[in-house]
């Protein structure tokens, strides 16, 4: 005979099993490892919330003080200057969350304009040769600064402060030897540079607005970015050589292979930067650069990338960069005096720290 089922049991839930004298075990509590976050805490745990809210209040503040910054036109230059600042600012914040830095950054992306230039020009040949041997100079420069660290073990900021001051002593020297001056000759009449320009510095008009080609790239690079560091194999080994070396290696990270790979990404964005500098302005100063490599790194802090490494994000530095478009614009919109760029950069810049401390602490509390 079937037993039927008690009357205090509600419909549709099993019975508790019973113990040792009849009596039902209630079912285990979940403790706090096997609780779900709430929603808000998992929005707090992403690195780019810090930038997020950072982006949000200065477009509030610039879009009530300058009438100029609520144009489409204004904000396609803004989108420019961001997507300048955000093509080194990906590949910086990836070689970031490897825990390394390059302080190169910044004068390698002039190196591959010159190289380029000088040597299309001189040769007399496609402005396509100099293109590719400016890639071949941007990523030897990337492997040096990779082998040199993996090598000698010493701190990358040491390493590429020597890069960094090594290539601003070449391009002024080499430049004066080769071409007697201080910048570049004019490659706007040589073949293949209509074709180059339409590749890296081309205006395009949607809606009415021009855009700049790189504002595309700029975005193309961060989903390729995205999708390396958290769909593949290979983000895996950044997010462990940046988090500790050691133990990846421990269990078969290939450290030396993904620190190299990391600092040639920052020379391929340091080449890309530079062609679009290049086929921008036909010519190129040689002593122009110093000073960037900062803009780019500050560009991932505030994106969420810490400087310990193995921490951080692609649309986080995006999100950064888009902050410091909408600044070097908004002042200038605003009619601000412009000597407080720098000052409102370091200010955004500790207070994107400190919103990223906050927040990460409110992440992790239980």
């Amino acid at each position: 005979m079937t037993q039927a089922a008690s009357p205090a049991q509600p419909a549709g839930q099993s019975p508790a099993a019973p113990a040792a004298g009849g009596r039902p075990v209630p079912p285990p509590e979940k403790d706090g490892r096997t609780r779900q976050r709430s929603l808000i805490h998992r929005l707090l745990s992403r690195p780019e919330i810090g930038a997020l809210l950072g982006a949000i209040a200065v477009y509030v503040l610039f879009y009530a003080v300058a009438p100029p910054f609520r144009q489409m036109d204004s904000m396609a230059t803004v989108l420019y200057q961001a997507s300048l600042i955000g093509i080194m600012a990906i590949a910086v914040a990836l070689l970031m969350i490897g825990g390394e830095f390059d302080l190169s950054a910044g004068v390698a992306v002039l190196t591959s304009a010159l190289a380029a230039s000088m040597f299309a020009f001189q040769l007399t040949m496609n402005v396509w040769v100099g293109v590719f041997f400016a890639l071949a100079v941007s990523l030897a420069i990337g492997a040096f600064n990779g082998l040199m660290l993996v090598k000698t073990g010493l701190p990358s900021f040491l390493i590429t402060l020597g890069t960094f001051l090594m290539l601003q002593g070449a391009n002024l020297a080499i430049t004066k030897l080769v071409t007697g001056n201080v910048a570049t000759d004019s490659i706007r009449d040589m073949d293949g540079f209509d074709q180059a320009r339409a590749v890296f510095s081309s205006t395009l008009t949607i809606g009415g607005t021009g855009l700049r080609v790189t504002v595309l790239w700029w975005i193309l690079f961060a989903a390729i970015g995205t999708w390396v560091l958290m769909r593949t194999k290979f983000g895996n080994w950044i997010f462990a050589v940046g988090g500790n070396k050691q133990s990846a290696r421990a269990v078969g990270v290939p450290v030396a292979f993904t620190k190299i790979t990391l600092f040639m990404t920052v020379g391929f964005a340091a080449w890309f930067v530079g062609m679009h500098q290049l086929f921008a302005y036909n010519t190129v100063q040689s002593g122009e650069g110093v000073g960037q490599e900062l803009i780019y790194i500050a560009a991932a802090v505030i994106g969420g990338c810490v400087l310990t490494g193995g921490y951080g994000s692609v649309i986080g530095p995006l999100i950064g960069a888009f902050l410091f478009g909408m600044a070097t614009q908004g002042i200038v919109y605003a009619n601000w005096n412009p000597d407080w760029f720098k000052f409102f950069l370091g200010a955004m810049l500790l207070l994107a720290v400190l919103v990223n401390l906050y927040v990460r602490n409110q992440a992790t509390r239980r």
